[in-house]
């Protein structure tokens, strides 16, 4: 099978390509606009294709050349906390990818046999009740969610007009190695790699340490993705999350503890998000009972890799360790 994936250089891209590549025999096509150093590794084993997704022209020409059999759309801004400062810019690369894309499609012969298009817990906005599952209400409460929002209604809409063979998933808050700043795990793995290193002063600044989230490793989340490429029901939507939350504080209580050197701890409050909620849980039994998907890294050693992975960017100098850690303190 010819599968393409968007936004191939990406944090959740990159990891989908290299599991796809080690467990299937499928052809793997990747659109990329600038970063690859995540992919640097898996180049020669991809097929790679410049295009601007948000160009209808453009994104058109690419599928009539790539023609692939099934397609994991991942591109777009994916940063919660920057949505706030940039919400014109969320609403159109997210919501003018995917429409570009599904129009393609429409447009598009021999057809597409499955399509998934991967929005986000931010969806459902202040949880009504926990667990959430996918009947859970729509009220998302920041820019990035309403986009994921209206790709998700997008998505359906595509599904009842066009018949188009998606699947909707709406994965929960993921951690791993390759996530840069702006995620709350990188931003405080990647301070603690740098003090380390002694580039930067002996102190952390954090926002909500008590807010807890359902964190699941990468690795994990595009296990889910690729079972779902395969047994995933044609218009159904899938939550994606291990079933468990975790404080914000746990997370950083594991960085401190592996840390080489004494660190302190400040709150700033510029970290505080517009909007905040106290906990977020996902109830997986849909995917699980369809795919039998299960999580299987501890969360624990999700962190102590995200840690391990930036100590080696920060050593080697890698260009994008040098970011400075988002101010929105995103959770995601």
């Amino acid at each position: 099978m010819r599968v393409l994936i968007t936004g191939i250089g990406g944090f959740a891209g990159s990891h989908l390509a290299e599991r796809l590549l080690k467990h299937t025999d499928w052809e793997i096509w990747g659109v990329v606009r600038q970063s690859r150093w995540r992919i640097a590794h898996l180049t020669e084993q991809l097929r790679l294709v410049t295009c601007d997704l948000t160009d209808q022209e453009a994104t058109l020409e690419m599928m009539r050349r790539v023609r692939p059999e099934a397609i994991v759309h991942l591109a777009g801004q994916s940063r919660v906390g920057a949505s706030w400062q940039h919400p014109w810019e969320t609403y159109r690369t997210n919501l003018l990818s995917q429409l570009s894309l599904l129009e393609a499609v429409v447009r598009t012969q021999p057809p597409v046999q499955r399509l998934l298009i991967i929005t986000s817990n931010e969806v459902y906005g202040p949880p009504v009740y926990l667990p959430i599952d996918e009947n859970h209400p729509i009220r998302p409460v920041s820019p990035y969610g309403v986009s994921k929002a209206a790709q998700d209604l997008m998505a359906q809409q595509y599904v009842l007009a066009h018949r188009l063979p998606i699947v909707r998933v709406r994965p929960f808050n993921h951690i791993g190695p390759r996530q840069d700043v702006g995620f709350v795990c990188a931003d405080f793995a990647s301070q603690v790699a740098r003090i380390e290193a002694g580039l930067q002063p002996p102190i952390i600044r954090v926002g909500n340490l008590s807010a807890r989230r359902d964190f699941t490793d990468v690795r994990d989340v595009v296990t889910a993705y690729h079972l779902l490429l395969t047994h995933g029901r044609v218009g159904e939507v899938y939550n994606v999350g291990r079933g468990e939350s975790h404080a914000i504080q746990e997370i950083l209580d594991i960085l401190l503890a592996a840390s080489k050197v004494p660190i302190q701890v400040e709150v700033d409050p510029t970290r505080l998000r517009p909007s905040d909620v106290p906990e977020v849980r996902c109830q997986p039994e849909r995917l699980q009972a369809h795919t039998g998907w299960k999580p299987n890294i501890p969360f624990r050693r999700s962190v102590l890799d995200v840690l391990d992975e930036w100590r080696r960017r920060v050593h080697t100098a890698a260009p994008s360790s040098s970011i400075t850690p988002d101010k929105g303190g995103g959770h995601a």
